[in-house]
């Protein structure tokens, strides 16, 4: 689960952090300023092998150009194997950014995570930190991340929105 969970919403976050570096030709809409927020929700069910029980940021609101630490305290229902997926989607608005689907326990070995495939049951805190890059537009993104098990039953979901307003 360590992983499992950690990958999946930092599958969210890298894919977040890939699409705004991509997308840095987006124009900033026209609003007063207004502090940067973000939420979550967590849109799982509870028969469901990852329990989210909460996450938080640090800093808090995330600062464009900033490393962004994430923390996500979880229950691992179930055994999570290799094989378990993730797909995340990036929008802004009706704008699709991004579309991936990550292997979790390929990711996690990218990332050199401290725990590996399998993830035996139990309570896991999971912090990790990535880069947001400077030249990230200041728009609403919603990511909305859906995990699977090797064998394809649902394993977590998480919307997250992420508000960027600091000119």
């Amino acid at each position: 689960m360590h992983r499992s969970i950690a990958l999946v919403l930092l599958a969210g976050l890298a894919a977040l952090a890939t699409a705004l570096s991509d997308q840095s030709r987006l124009a900033p809409p026209d609003t007063a300023r207004a502090p940067d927020t973000w939420e979550y929700s967590n849109c799982g069910e509870d028969t469901d092998a990852v329990q989210i029980q909460s996450i938080s940021v640090s800093p808090d609101p995330p600062k464009i150009g900033a490393a962004l630490t994430v923390t996500i305290d979880a229950e691992v229902k179930e055994t999570i194997e290799e094989g378990a997926t993730a797909d995340v989607l990036v929008r802004v608005g009706r704008i699709k950014l991004l579309q991936q689907t990550f292997d979790l326990c390929e990711e996690a070995e990218k990332a050199n995570a401290t725990i590996s495939c399998p993830v035996e049951p139990g309570p896991y805190t999971i912090v990790q930190t990535v880069e947001l890059p400077k030249e990230v537009p200041k728009l609403k993104y919603v990511i909305n991340v859906q995990g699977y098990t090797k064998d394809e039953e649902p394993m977590v979901c998480v919307d997250l929105t992420v508000q960027f307003h600091q000119f």
